[in-house]
């Protein structure tokens, strides 16, 4: 077991409410010119779910399971700069009070929250619901990679990836692999504490080659060159693990989102290909 300071590491209560969905502009253009009208971010998404492929869905930035935002925004801030991935999220109000389901991604730009939550309790949830997160993971140090970086990691999710110690360097299980070169929207942020980045899936060669199309809402990944630890940048021989957060987009730059994970600027990461690399098998079944 990788060692860490789990233990001092707080548990701090941040809350958010259930975002309402927010319909796509009167139009936008697709990377060919052509307008469109789709659903988008917010609100709770029934039929979509870590798991599920996020690609090809007839929507713009989905975003699977439940939306969560803290209208202010400096309550919204800390929302989403302590939850990590994997924390627990506890309804707080409405017909589904009590139920748990945890983090699974931070979408930038609209800087909302997103939360699993079974079945049942989505159906008997509703906009505006308060839902409290237990955040705990920012701050957390692997003891013996210091070159290594966690951002937005819970505890939790940190001891159910598949994660092997070899050679002074980490090997991490990852459902799909992907170039630097075609990360784009979020690229140049001053920080990885929030939000994502995108995987653009315009140029199908790159797409397939990589077998981008069966992407899954929840998948961990792992992006070449990419040097994440303090802004989100291009580096040789750099390595970024994150979590897809979102679905594919029609926009130029867009595409699934990615949150980060885990990051270092020198090769001390290796991928591999762990085709149960994703939340829903790490925290559902």
């Amino acid at each position: 077991m990788l060692k860490t300071n789990r233990e001092d590491l707080p548990m701090l209560l941040v809350q958010g409410q259930v975002r309402h969905s927010k319909g796509a502009q009167a139009y936008r253009h697709t990377i060919d010119g052509e307008p469109f009208t789709l659903p988008a971010t917010g609100g709770i998404t029934l039929n979509a779910k870590i798991g599920d492929r996020c690609v090809g869905w007839a929507a713009d930035h989905l975003e699977p399971g439940v939306t969560a935002r803290n209208e202010n925004d400096d309550y919204n801030a800390a929302l989403q700069g302590l939850s990590c991935i994997g924390n627990t999220a506890i309804v707080m109000s409405g017909d589904a009070k009590g139920a748990r389901g945890f983090v699974t991604g931070k979408h930038g730009g609209c800087e909302h929250l997103l939360c699993y939550f079974d079945q049942e309790t989505m159906e008997k949830m509703t906009i505006g619901d308060k839902i409290d997160v237990r955040s705990q993971g920012q701050g957390m140090k692997l003891i013996d990679y210091p070159d290594i970086l966690l951002r937005n990691m819970s505890p939790e999710l940190l001891e159910k990836m598949n994660i092997e110690e070899k050679d002074g360097k980490l090997k991490v299980g990852v459902a799909k692999i992907v170039p630097a070169c075609i990360m784009g929207s979020g690229l140049g942020a001053s920080t990885s504490y929030y939000g994502d980045y995108d995987i653009t899936l315009h140029d199908k060669k790159i797409t397939e080659e990589y077998g981008l199309q069966n992407l899954r809402f929840g998948d961990i990944v792992a992006i070449t060159d990419a040097d994440t630890r303090f802004g989100r940048n291009f580096m040789t021989g750099a390595m970024t693990i994150g979590v897809v957060v979102h679905s594919d987009c029609i926009l130029a730059g867009h595409g699934p989102g990615v949150t980060t994970l885990m990051t270092c600027k020198t090769p001390l990461i290796e991928a591999f290909i762990d085709e149960n690399a994703n939340l829903h098998d790490y925290f559902v079944r």
